[in-house]
């Protein structure tokens, strides 16, 4: 087991602890709180403690020909955003039909440090983790159903 396998086996192991629903999943977990699911990645630092990522997965698309608004809304809602941003990745052409326009997935991300996995920044790390995947959903949920919505 590498150092990297056995934190995010020591994350896994406290954030279950806590009640939540925790999955391995190839090179990170999934972490279930309600019907929300954030991907949780970590890796250690060299210059000493853990870098963790989250990653939450809006089910939200936009096409390109929409990017300049969306890029605008994006950035307007990421000014509101203290634990985390909204991103666009590129969707695999080969997830799409042949003749779909290039396609963009709306992601929340968001990094956090911590020095070591001691009780108090596992603390932090669950603390972190609620509040990214509440902020981020409420931001966007807000947007969408608001009179001033995001159109995609």
């Amino acid at each position: 087991m590498t150092a990297s396998q056995s934190e995010l086996q020591r994350i896994m192991a406290a954030l279950q602890q806590s009640g939540l629903t925790v999955e391995a999943v190839e090179d990170g977990a999934l972490v279930q709180d309600g019907e929300t699911r954030v991907a949780l990645f970590a890796e250690a630092d060299p210059q000493g403690g853990v870098i963790v990522r989250l990653h939450l997965d809006l089910d939200l698309y936009v096409e390109e020909d929409s990017l300049p608004d969306i890029l605008m809304g994006m950035n307007l809602l990421n000014q509101g955003l203290d634990y985390g941003a909204l991103n666009l990745d590129p969707v695999d052409p080969e997830d799409l039909d042949e003749d779909a326009p290039l396609t963009f997935a709306v992601l929340g991300r968001s990094v956090l440090w911590l020095p070591d996995l001691g009780v108090a920044e596992l603390d932090r790390l669950r603390e972190h983790l609620r509040r990214f995947e509440g902020e981020v959903t409420e931001s966007v949920e807000r947007t969408l159903h608001g009179s001033k919505g995001l159109s995609a």
